[in-house]
């Protein structure tokens, strides 16, 4: 990039060349020639009252220096009709704005000076087809060294021409830092967002997203309709369309489960029991293989699914104060009751994770704090391990890990809810987030993203993404979702979709789309 020109060696520099230049014009007979709305003096023209460079410069001038002009402004397509331009001096004015085609047109441009005149941002591209460049002044503005300016930093390091020392007078993390060190890995310009993609016309409680052959599908729990509403994606038209239902009653969860590729569906009732559908790939219909224990499950409020040791299960929350949360095993023709745990504690939310190579799950409930229950192998069962303390009225429990670290995002309706980090030996708290009415606070992770969208009764869903330097969530946006009780991810076509349930709105689907700020 050269070396950087100081103090008056500079200015110095930049009247010889137009001295040369207006000498060169002066010997071939030619007198600076300055547009009617401008007075000319030997190397300047001065124009007064004018807002905007006027663009009726004789086409043949090869020098026009702008001094303390008064203009507040260039306009795209200034000087097309100025093609010979070897030299263009703006010193010592304050601009509002340049256009990014405010110098378009000038393929012959060797010196231009745009120091001194108050300049935060330049946009992208304002010195693009100027590749007779070899001198370029921006010393004395106000950059503020930005993703906005990104751009700069780049073409700096590819450009021929040379560049003075430049100074960036923001933001606060880079004031008075060298923009010529900088350099484009300096600026972390990718941001994202999750814009409303589709809006479906029912209500629902629960959303699962899954995989079953090779489609990508959902579920969603519609309880005053009493249904489990399944859709799937058409790579055709590249929409969500509805594809089959299940009939119940006062539906609040249908979980799918596939085991051995077979889809099962757990659909957990309020009222008239709880029932396994399995989905009859002959028939293309689902058909009912069981009824679940009515004296076991009451009041069911949340289903997990997993596996341990190769064998399949799942776990229904009972929130009834004579019914008790049960693990369910698969025996290969069904299911059978396995473990009963934590018997008229009304919970709310079972989780399933891992813990230091172990399987865990932690039960919260409305009535004591979050109990923790650790898999035994040798007993095949989950046995009563310790509980969250100083944690009371915890409605659900949702983990995520960043770089192998395990964390919980804890949802409480009434005082603030919680992130906390699994130390070795314990759940510590890292962050406290405002959330009255709040029964979801889901994380999730799209790529090297991580997310925790926190849901309200009474005010917009906030999303936030976690920030790995600050160890912690940053707020990153506000979604309108009305009532919201769960929210799901689903990944197709390259594609990432987040699904969001409404219980006194309409259910929503967004797309996780990236932004690239330096754009």
């Amino acid at each position: 990039m050269g070396h950087a020109h100081r103090g008056r060696r500079g200015y110095t520099f930049v009247l010889w060349v137009a001295t040369l230049l207006l000498l060169a014009e002066s010997r071939r007979g030619k007198q600076p020639r300055c547009p009617s709305e401008c007075t000319c003096t030997k190397d300047n023209a001065l124009c007064e009252n004018v807002r905007s460079v006027p663009h009726s410069f004789p086409p043949d001038v090869v020098s026009l220096s702008f001094v303390k002009s008064g203009f507040t402004e260039i306009a795209g397509g200034s000087f097309l009709h100025t093609p010979s331009l070897q030299l263009l001096l703006f010193t010592a004015n304050s601009f509002d704005s340049i256009n990014e085609d405010a110098f378009q047109g000038l393929p012959h441009l060797e010196y231009l000076s745009l120091a001194y005149n108050n300049l935060e941002t330049l946009p992208k591209d304002i010195f693009k087809g100027m590749d007779a460049l070899t001198k370029v002044d921006l010393r004395g503005n106000m950059f503020s060294c930005d993703c906005k300016l990104k751009w700069l930093v780049e073409w700096m390091y590819s450009t021929n021409a040379t560049v003075d020392q430049l100074y960036c007078s923001g933001p606060p993390s880079y004031q008075g830092r060298k923009m010529n060190d900088l350099v484009p890995q300096s600026f972390d310009c990718i941001t994202a967002e999750f814009a409303l993609k589709k809006t479906l016309v029912f209500e629902s409680i629960s959303v699962e997203a899954f995989t079953f052959g090779d489609d990508q599908n959902v579920v969603y729990a519609q309880p005053f309709s009493g249904r489990c509403s399944f859709m799937e994606w058409d790579h055709v038209n590249m929409e969500f369309r509805a594809y089959d239902t299940i009939e119940s009653t006062s539906t609040v969860v249908c979980k799918p489960m596939v085991i051995d590729n077979h889809l099962f569906i757990v659909v957990a009732q309020l009222f008239g029991g709880s029932h396994i559908y399995k989905m009859d790939s002959s028939a293309n219909k689902f058909i009912k293989i069981q009824d679940i224990d009515i004296l076991k499950i009451r009041k069911p409020n949340d289903i997990e699914t997993f596996r341990v040791d190769g064998e399949f299960f799942f776990v229904i929350a009972d929130s009834s104060k004579a019914g008790s949360t049960t693990v369910y095993k698969w025996n290969g023709n069904g299911f059978y009751s396995h473990q009963s745990l934590h018997p008229w504690y009304r919970d709310t939310d079972v989780e399933y994770l891992d813990i230091a190579g172990k399987p865990h799950l932690i039960l919260s409930s409305s009535s004591q704090r979050p109990v923790i229950y650790q898999w035994s192998r040798a007993k095949k069962q989950f046995d009563r391990r310790t509980d969250i303390p100083e944690m009371e009225d915890v409605y659900a429990i949702k983990h995520f890990k960043v770089k192998g670290e395990l964390f919980i995002c804890l949802t409480r309706f009434i005082g603030d809810s919680k992130v906390m980090k699994w130390d070795g030996s314990m759940f510590t708290e890292i962050q406290t987030m405002p959330s009255r009415g709040s029964m979801v606070f889901q994380p999730i992770s799209i790529s090297n993203w991580q997310y925790a969208i926190l849901g309200s009764d009474f005010s917009l869903t906030q999303v936030y993404q976690w920030d790995t330097k600050k160890g912690q969530f940053m707020h990153l946006q506000e979604l309108n979702v009305q009532a919201p009780r769960a929210f799901s991810l689903m990944s197709i076509d390259i594609r990432e979709f987040l699904l969001a349930s409404s219980f006194k709105g309409k259910t929503q689907i967004y797309e996780h789309l990236m932004i690239d700020l330096s754009s």
